[in-house]
């Protein structure tokens, strides 16, 4: 690719591809982007009103005067408050020795959106686990049934919560997983989804009504001892969590001062948890059995 050649809505639309398909936090499903709308740069803010839910009273015949109750509002602000950018050239002389050298900038370019969206990740998991509404004590998992156990518990405070059931998912550590694997009441891996729907970045199965994901950016705990490993189980539903993003420049230029063909893209993003009663987590130790 040269300069005069680049069209910037074929790279934004290219790149928000390659930054959805890598994310497991960030994707449908996990999160919703109910808020999105049109994010025009670093620190944009999305008012986000909710009703107060109506109080249910009974009702007598020829008795009962009703008077209509004046249900409140109130306000969640979902703000844009990440940037991040990449910036980076190939020279000239490099582009023509290497075989395929007009495609390197599309490589190079490809690279970057993976890692944006690893890092946004990153933040969706920090945020999430920082702000979920149900928090089980930190414990132990030693074994596949204590594993087991752990999902069960965070199932029964979702259930308490009065959180639906369809579209519940879990994300773990691979630690964590290698434990829930070992245990027979764990459906097989081969049977994804529900009933052929689309399968999530990262999904390898399910167990008690969760959609089972495997992530290496859940948050670290600090249950862990020596030798173990302790991350945060996350489980939830996709009503918890809002996330807004966008790609809001991408850029060619020839630099001033050497020979090359230069590519430079921001990425702006936002989260808010707007129904931390819609997710559970769970600081876990691992003990796995398996070899180092």
């Amino acid at each position: 690719m040269a300069v005069d050649t680049f069209i910037p809505e074929v790279w934004h639309a290219d790149l928000m591809v390659a930054l959805r398909k890598a994310q497991i936090f960030g994707q449908a499903g996990i999160i919703n982007r109910d808020y999105e709308g049109d994010v025009a740069e670093s620190g944009d803010t999305v008012h986000i009103g909710s009703l107060a839910a109506p109080t249910i009273s009974t009702y007598t015949k020829n008795v009962t005067s009703i008077d209509p109750q004046t249900l409140t509002t109130t306000d969640q602000t979902l703000v844009i408050d990440q940037s991040k950018y990449f910036a980076f050239e190939v020279d000239d002389v490099d582009a023509r020795q290497v075989k395929a050298g007009g495609q390197l900038l599309t490589k190079a370019a490809s690279d970057a959106a993976y890692g944006l969206s690893d890092i946004a990740d990153v933040f969706l998991a920090g945020l999430m686990t920082a702000n979920a509404g149900n928090v089980i004590a930190a414990g132990d998992a030693a074994t596949p049934d204590a594993a087991y156990k752990v999902v069960l518990a965070l199932k029964v405070k979702l259930d308490k919560a009065k959180i639906p059931t369809a579209g519940r998912f879990l994300i773990v550590a691979p630690e964590f997983h290698s434990l829930i694997l070992q245990d027979a009441r764990f459906t097989d891996a081969s049977k994804y989804g529900d009933g052929g729907a689309t399968i999530k970045n990262g999904e390898v199965g399910r167990v008690l009504g969760f959609n089972v994901l495997v992530s290496l950016n859940n948050p670290a705990g600090t249950a862990g001892t020596a030798g173990e490993v302790s991350n945060f189980v996350v489980a939830g539903h996709s009503m918890a969590t809002t996330f807004a993003e966008q790609i809001n420049k991408v850029e060619a230029y020839r630099p001033q001062g050497s020979f090359a063909d230069a590519i430079k893209g921001l990425h702006l993003y936002g989260a808010k948890v707007v129904r931390p009663e819609a997710l559970a987590v769970m600081d876990v130790d691992v003990t796995t059995g398996l070899p180092v």
